[in-house]
């Protein structure tokens, strides 16, 4: 899941489980906010293995170290402690706290705001912190709830590394969800806007200012990632947003609920939705079993994968012998019997024949890092004048609209006696 809406699911936990405050305010840091600042931090840091690739020319660590030993169930202990103490210490620190963090500023890039995150940061106190036992319970809410969310995608998550290097996947949900970065952000937004009486009105109608062209913008995304939603589904979200972000506010209710129910809420509604995607991977994964056993097909691997924009739209796909099958599913459109699942339109993407060239390709370690990743793996070959091509794809990153090949290609070039002119992703 993007790292985004970790950081949102991490300080919504902080608010809603351990009582956590909004993280910027003009009084003086304490412990309620440390709360929330550590859990969002928590939910975020495991993504931090990407800064890896800075120093690195290795092409293929998003498939063998990204989300791996941060991601790491049997590690989740340590990074708790090391966050942990990181996080003690820079509390109780006075005069370094402020040049440390300018520092860390300029490092990431922030340097214009080096001087404002100074001013923020040199509070000549030590800062009411949590006990060092309790942050380490909260980074390793914190970091829990990042490995959780990243399982529930169909990427993998190696969570049981260092000992194991298995790429688990339960694909419940999209790598990127908007609808779940909204369930998980609004409350947290709503929380803020009924936290003073007096600014309730103007603090509603400009968040909902902001959000209005939100459902514009994600319908554009997804038109061209080739997602498209309907108007019906933009104008729907539009009229939910204006309901939470202003009726609470002229009927007078929204400044009785509490900053923590609202929190609590907006947690409660994400788990309802989680439990919603399991429902639904249950009917889809049903259906192309079913597929599968009707057509009939020997299954090596199979699965439900989700698509977005909605909890109706799935793929399934079945990895057989020489290729893959692909049925693109819309739960809301029920067959009335099991049968007509194979009157439904469905592709099937076949290997190529095997040549000296693809046994070449496999052979070679990079490729077999590519087929231990790969869950519905398709080999094509292909000559450019003198020059074979084999390229291996993952269809379970097929694209929604057809044509370009799918991301996660990988493809070799070889020479007319054979040997390796260059091997690679296929840039999209």
């Amino acid at each position: 899941m993007d790292t985004i809406t970790h950081g949102i699911a991490g300080a919504l936990i902080g608010k809603a489980v351990f009582r956590g405050e909004d993280m910027f305010s003009s009084q003086p840091i304490n412990r309620g906010r440390i709360i929330t600042w550590s859990l969002m931090l928590g939910g975020i840091f495991p993504d931090s293995d990407v800064f890896r690739d800075i120093f690195s020319h290795d092409r293929l660590l998003v498939i063998t170290w990204h989300r791996s030993i941060t991601h790491s169930l049997i590690l989740l202990p340590l990074w708790a402690l090391l966050l942990a103490w990181i996080t003690h210490w820079f509390a109780k620190g006075k005069e370094w706290r402020g040049p440390v963090a300018v520092a860390i500023s300029k490092i990431l890039g922030l340097g214009i705001l080096s001087g404002v995150i100074r001013r923020w940061l040199t509070d000549k106190k030590e800062w009411e912190a949590p006990s060092f036992a309790a942050l380490v319970g909260i980074y390793a809410a914190g970091i829990l709830s990042h490995i959780l969310l990243d399982l529930v995608t169909s990427f993998g998550t190696m969570i049981w590394s260092p000992l194991q290097w298995s790429r688990p996947a339960w694909d419940l949900i999209f790598i990127i969800d908007f609808t779940l970065t909204g369930i998980l952000l609004v409350p947290q937004l709503l929380a803020w806007v009924y936290a003073q009486p007096e600014k309730t009105k103007r603090r509603a109608v400009g968040m909902w200012l902001v959000f209005m062209p939100a459902p514009f913008l994600i319908a554009r995304i997804g038109e061209g990632a080739g997602a498209p939603i309907s108007g019906r589904a933009v104008l729907s979200a539009m009229i939910i947003l204006a309901a939470l972000f202003l009726l609470p506010a002229l009927l007078g209710w929204g400044a009785k609920i509490s900053h923590h129910k609202w929190n609590r809420a907006g947690l409660a509604a994400a788990a309802v939705y989680i439990a919603c995607a399991f429902y639904a991977h249950h009917v889809a994964f049903s259906r192309i079993q079913k597929f599968a056993k009707l057509y009939p097909l020997q299954v090596e691997s199979i699965g439900a994968l989700p698509l977005p924009p909605s909890l109706w739209h799935w793929d399934g796909l079945v990895r057989t012998q020489r290729g893959v099958f692909e049925l693109r599913m819309d739960l809301s459109d029920k067959p009335a019997r099991d049968a007509e699942l194979l009157t439904r339109e469905h592709h099937y993407y076949p290997d190529a024949p095997p040549n000296s060239f693809i046994e070449t390709a496999k052979s070679l370690p990079e490729v077999q890092k590519i087929l231990w990743f790969s869950r519905f793996p398709v080999t094509r070959f292909h000559k450019e004048g003198e020059v074979g091509v084999v390229e291996i794809s993952d269809i379970r990153f097929a694209q929604a609209r057809r044509g370009a090949p799918p991301p996660f290609t990988y493809r070799v070039r070889f020479g007319p006696t054979g040997s390796v002119l260059s091997q690679g992703w296929i840039a999209r």
